[in-house]
């Protein structure tokens, strides 16, 4: 071996402790951003798929005649209406009463 090369081995051992670490670093690393990107891809599919499930699922109508509450409320307009017009004749009386 040249002296060159005999260099570079030692430099490369008095190092190997510090590279083996930062090896093993970045090797952490890449499995947990790996890990988080592979975890947002399947939520996101999730949630693309319940969303499609849900706006495509079958509208159920339910029809309902109101015919009764219209009739109810109508009589109850007509009540209002006749009381509203008797106290009108009341007051119409009063005030001519008073006048005279």
């Amino acid at each position: 071996m040249s002296q060159a090369k005999v260099d570079k081995y030692k430099v490369e051992k008095a190092n190997r402790k510090e590279t083996m670490a930062k090896q093993k670093r970045n090797r952490f690393i890449a499995k947990v951003c790996g890990s988080i990107v592979a975890l947002a891809l399947v939520a996101w599919i999730g949630v693309s798929a319940v969303i499609y499930v849900i706006d495509n699922r079958p509208v159920k109508t339910i029809y309902a005649t109101t015919a009764g509450i219209d009739d109810y409320l109508n009589e109850l307009y007509a009540e209002d209406t006749e009381t509203e017009e008797a106290t009108d004749k009341e007051d119409s009386t009063e005030s001519t009463e008073n006048a005279e």
